[in-house]
This record gives C-alpha cells, sequence and structure tokens, in this order.
C-alpha cells in the first residue's frame, strides 16, 4: 500500500511537466507525420526519398540536439539550488553550442553523399533526396537554436510555453506542406499565383519556413516575457564562455553520441532496407513513423523525470531524487506495455489511415509483430536515460548503447535480413529481420540501462548511510 500510494505521489508530480512535453513532442512529430499521410498517397517514389532523407537529417539533428540539450540537467540543479543568474548563462552558451553544430550539420545536408553511399537508393530517389536535404540545411540552425530554448525551459520546469510554440508551428506546417507538396493555384490582389508541386521537396520547405518563424517567437519572448528577467540574460548574447562550454562538452558529447547511436540505429534501418527497393522502405517508413509517435509517451516522461530529478539534486534532497528516479521507471514500463498492447491489436486499422496501397500495407504490417516488446523496452530504455543525465551520468549509457543498438540491432539486423550467414528463415529475411534484430537491441539497452541505474541508486543509497552512520558516531 505504501509503495502504491509512493507511485501515485510520484505521478502526481511528474505529470504536470511530462503532459506538455507530451503534446508538444507530438506536435513535432506530427511535422513528419502529416509528410508521411501527405506524400503516401502522392507518390511511392517521393515516400521513398523522405524516408532516406528524414533518415540523414533525423541523425544529423539528433545527434547535435543531444549535446545542446546537456543544458537541462546543468541548468536544472543550479535552478534547483536557486542560482538562477547561473542558470541563465546556461542558455548564452549553449546557443553558441548550437551555433557552432549547426555549421557542421550544414554542410553534412548539403554535401549528403556518405548518407547516399549507405542508401544506394535509385537514381531517381536520390535526385529526390538531395533537394529535399538541400531544403533542411535551412531549417537545421533554427531546429538547435529551438532546442536550447527548449532545454532551458524544461529545466526551470516551465513547458507549457515551448508546447505552444510547437503547437502554433504545427498549425502552420500542415497547410504549407500540403501546398509545396500538390500545389496550387492561389488567387491574390495582383492576379493568380501559380505554386508548382514539388513533391517531398515542398515538404523539406516548409519544414525550412516554419522552424525559422517559430526561433523568431521563442526570441521575442525571451526578450519581453516578465518571467525570465530573473534569470539576468541580459540585453544580446553573452561572449562565449571557456568553463561552461567545456561543462557542456563533457555531459553533452556523450549525450549527443548516445542520441547518435540510439537513433541512427534506427534510422540507418531506412537507409539499408532502401537498398530492397521503393516499397520496403515506404511499409518501413510507416511502421517508424507510428513507433516514433508512440516514443512521444516516455520521451515525456523521461523529460519530467530528468528536470524533477536534476532540480532536487540541486536542492540537496538525494533521497527524494532516488525515489523519483525509481518510480518513473516503473510508470513508464508499465504505460507502455498497455500502449504497444493497444497499438498491436488495432494495427491492421492504423496502417490502413496511413495509406490505403494494398502492397504498402502489407509491407508494413509485418514489421509491427514486435511492437509490445519494442515499445517496453524502448520505455525502460529512455527513461533510465534521462535519469542518469540529471545525475550527470552520460558516459555507461553510451556504452550500453553502442553495444545493444549498433552491435546487436544494426549490425545483427544487417547479419539478418540480408542473410550473411545463409541460414536465415525466409520470414526474417528484408525488413522484418532488421526490425527482430532492432527490438532484441532495444531489449539489451533497456535492460542494461534499468539494471545500471538500480546500481547507481543502491550505491548512492550504501553512500548515503555510510555518511550518516559516520556523523552520527562522531557525535
Amino acid at each position: 500500500m505504501l509503495g502504491t500510494r509512493g507511485l501515485r505521489q510520484s505521478a502526481s508530480r511528474l505529470v504536470p511537466l511530462a503532459w506538455p512535453v507530451f503534446v508538444g513532442q507530438l506536435s513535432v512529430l506530427a511535422f513528419s507525420t502529416t509528410d508521411t499521410v501527405l506524400v503516401a498517397r502522392y507518390s511511392a517514389l517521393d515516400l521513398a526519398a523522405l524516408a532516406v532523407g528524414s533518415a540523414a537529417y533525423i541523425t544529423i539533428f539528433i545527434s547535435a540536439m543531444g549535446a545542446v540539450l546537456a543544458i537541462g540537467p546543468i541548468a536544472g540543479q543550479l535552478f534547483g539550488a536557486g542560482r538562477l543568474p547561473e542558470s541563465g548563462r546556461q542558455l548564452h552558451q549553449a546557443i553558441w553550442l548550437a551555433l557552432f553544430l549547426s555549421f557542421i550539420g550544414c554542410a553534412l545536408l548539403l554535401f549528403p553523399q556518405p548518407f547516399m553511399s549507405l542508401a544506394r537508393a535509385e537514381p531517381v530517389v536520390e535526385a529526390k533526396v538531395r533537394a529535399y536535404l538541400n531544403a533542411l540545411a535551412f531549417a537545421l540552425p533554427a531546429a538547435l537554436l529551438f532546442t536550447a530554448f527548449r532545454g532551458f525551459n524544461t529545466a526551470v520546469s516551465r513547458p507549457k510555453i515551448v508546447m505552444a510554440l510547437q503547437l502554433g508551428a504545427l498549425v502552420l506546417k500542415v497547410p504549407l506542406s500540403a501546398l509545396l507538396l500538390y500545389g496550387a493555384a492561389l488567387p491574390t490582389p495582383f492576379g493568380t499565383l501559380t505554386v508548382p508541386s514539388l513533391g517531398a521537396v515542398g515538404c523539406g520547405i516548409a519544414t525550412a519556413i516554419v522552424m525559422n518563424l517559430q526561433v523568431i517567437a521563442a526570441w521575442l519572448l525571451l526578450k519581453r516575457d516578465p518571467f525570465y528577467a530573473r534569470f539576468a540574460f541580459g540585453r544580446g548574447l553573452a561572449a562565449p564562455h571557456r568553463a561552461s562550454l567545456v561543462e557542456l562538452l563533457r555531459l553533452g558529447a556523450p549525450m549527443g553520441a548516445s542520441i547518435l547511436i540510439e537513433v541512427s540505429g534506427f534510422t540507418f534501418l531506412a537507409l539499408f532496407i532502401s537498398r530492397l527497393g521503393a516499397t520496403p522502405v515506404a511499409g518501413h517508413q510507416i511502421a517508424a513513423n507510428l513507433v516514433a509517435l508512440m516514443f512521444m509517451m516516455p520521451l515525456a516522461l523521461g523529460n519530467a523525470a530528468g528536470t524533477l530529478v536534476a532540480q532536487r539534486i540541486g536542492a540537496s534532497d538525494v533521497a527524494d531524487a532516488r525515489r523519483l528516479s525509481w518510480h518513473a521507471l516503473q510508470i513508464g514500463a508499465v504505460a507502455a506495455a498497455l500502449l504497444g498492447a493497444t497499438v498491436y491489436l488495432l494495427r491492421e486499422s492504423i496502417v490502413g489511415s496511413y495509406t490505403r496501397d494494398p502492397v504498402i500495407q502489407a509491407a508494413a504490417l509485418p514489421l509491427l509483430a514486435w511492437v509490445v516488446l519494442f515499445h517496453v523496452a524502448d520505455a525502460a530504455q529512455t527513461v533510465a536515460a534521462f535519469v542518469l543525465r540529471a545525475y550527470r551520468i552520460a558516459t555507461v549509457p553510451l556504452v550500453i548503447y553502442a553495444v545493444a543498438i549498433w552491435g546487436v540491432g544494426l549490425g545483427g539486423g544487417y547479419a539478418i535480413a540480408f542473410d550473411a550467414s545463409g541460414t536465415v528463415p525466409e520470414a526474417l529475411l528484408g525488413a522484418r529481420g532488421f526490425w527482430a534484430a532492432a527490438t532484441a537491441g532495444l531489449v539489451l539497452a533497456g535492460g542494461g540501462m534499468a539494471v545500471f541505474l538500480g546500481w547507481m541508486l543502491r550505491q548512492q543509497r550504501k553512500r548515503e548511510t555510510l555518511g550518516l552512520s559516520a556523523v552520527a558516531a562522531s557525535r
């Protein structure tokens, strides 16, 4: 009974922070979901280009985003300790880091040959991918700057303003993507404006426009909202501070590498599956988008848990931080099991809502056979990772991710899908083999992260007990 009451109390603290993150991240994912649904009804070739291009962009963006989000645990601990101006200064340094990483990321988007070599897509698909990534090069800097804004607001328990901006961006994104994808003749006071049909490239241009408008809105809020005055941001961007940037990178580099491994282990599936043809990669894109939607729940819970744990550490309440850490993991696993089971039971109707093409449906449905186990393991590793980052622990998760997701998931998937041993049963060849191995990798990652978190919390408790015993003995 006491355990149940404790879980309810922890949930009542986590939910107010988690739900705005959940809604906001759903709106972000709705960018790609909208594009997937629209393009799936436009052409299979453009959908294949969207899958490959999205995989490349997400790999670049997520790895840089992981480094920028190091502002979260750092600013959160300072906020919990009541050191508000110091917490505010972290945003300036996160902005500098975002600008630096944007320079590297844009170069990769403008010259994406490494991704093209991996994908080995048909020439017509490759041309569409290159044009799509060129458009997204204009979205990346704004996306990373907004990431710094998002990380800071989450750290200081103000996720609703981020959610509002993300929802506003989605309202603009949907009609703009449809307009640039299909084209239209628009009446204006000066005559008819003809917008050409740009296919998947139009979705990339729409994303670039909306992301830049979103970051402008965030900048105006920082300038005019009285809430931010107590963080002493100053009138302009502060100069780079070496010690602060080093601290961000010390935590952000392994965070970014961990997220890069986690995401690339999945997005690279699209690049490898594209070798099988446009239909398999189109089916994969639908299944991938669906599990990405599901991922928003543990992502939101992990964000909330990481924020509260970091704040409690900053306030020197280690017992409460430890309790929240473990409860968040339990809540995440149970919620993921319920959601995964629901999606599995409704999978045919859900896939049908993406596309009416029976061939693409047949390619997507077998990939969801693993969805319950996949999602529970994904939730466990996500929540555990956020909690560990709140303790500024990022290197051990990096090792776990490398072995589980790249080694077992991606490497094992390649060997199974392309039958490297010559003994793989037909049911696991192709995209299905990749998804089976990806699930196994996530199970290993989720189990490893949960075990390490439990061990770390027990060690912390032992040190705390020994410290109290030493104090008592000295008296």
